[in-house]
């Protein structure tokens, strides 16, 4: 396994990347309204990423068709945007997004409710961005991947929720998929050592109902097996000796 280690200039890159996606999300947060079409959230995120001079991770990435990922209810990832596809109140919404810039690439996905959203949904969307932020407890150089698994696990679990275990997080830089792997569960193995330079991104897939889950005849779209809903939160982030820092954000916005 070759974990790329990120050098200072290559980090610089990557929170540029980060914030101009930090942006991109705010905007569609702003945007999403019952109306809109999932099409017109893609649309929207592409003509952002594209003002700062970037170019969309997503797009034409394996073969999919768009530059935002727009999932809805029990869709956990990978929903295509459609012109026919209206959000309304009371869905919850995932948005999953890629920015390059400069070669390097940031990957942070959130998930929102639509109007009045149900108390259980609520909970779920809480409980899915504080995993991600147990996560970030231990994502320090000297522990492994394994103990992010554990502490997204344990957290949702406790909270009466469950973790998709078929879709893992990863690394990122140069390209949007690296080495390693980073699973939002409790692996039999402890994985590789956390190391300053490392580049990562932490996404935690959480269901109301059970882990289990399909994927669509599109060939992308990845549901819940049993029709509850699902929400994602994901952030790239760096290992240093100490703190871990979220290249995912911009400054004066919220997370």
């Amino acid at each position: 396994m070759s974990i790329s280690i990120k050098n200072p200039e290559e980090i610089e890159l990557m929170k540029e990347a980060g914030r101009i996606l930090a942006i991109t999300h705010e905007e569609l947060k702003k945007a999403i309204k019952p109306g809109i079409t999932t099409y017109d959230i893609d649309k929207l995120g592409e003509e952002v990423i594209r003002s700062y001079g970037c170019t969309p991770s997503f797009l034409n990435y394996c073969g999919y068709p768009a530059s935002i990922c727009v999932s809805i209810n029990e869709e956990v990832v990978h929903g295509i945007p459609s012109r026919t596809r209206h959000i309304k109140e009371g869905d919850i919404v995932s948005l999953d997004a890629g920015v390059i810039y400069k070669g390097y690439h940031s990957d942070s996905a959130r998930t929102y409710g639509v109007g009045e959203i149900s108390p259980v949904c609520t909970d779920l969307i809480k409980v899915t961005k504080q995993s991600f932020f147990e996560a970030l407890k231990v994502a320090r150089a000297g522990n492994h991947i394994k103990d992010i698994g554990v502490a997204v696990e344990r957290y949702v679990l406790q909270h009466g929720f469950d973790v998709v275990v078929d879709l893992v997080g990863h690394g990122v830089g140069k390209n949007l998929h690296e080495e390693p792997d980073v699973p939002n569960f409790a692996t039999r193995r402890r994985g590789p050592k956390l190391k300053a330079g490392m580049t990562i991104a932490i996404e935690p897939m959480v269901t109301v109902g059970d882990y289990h889950v399909n994927w669509l005849d599109d060939g992308w779209t990845v549901v819940t097996a049993d029709g509850l809903a699902a929400a994602h939160y994901e952030n790239t982030i760096l290992i240093t000796e100490s703190e871990p820092v979220i290249l995912s954000r911009a400054e004066g916005l919220e997370l």
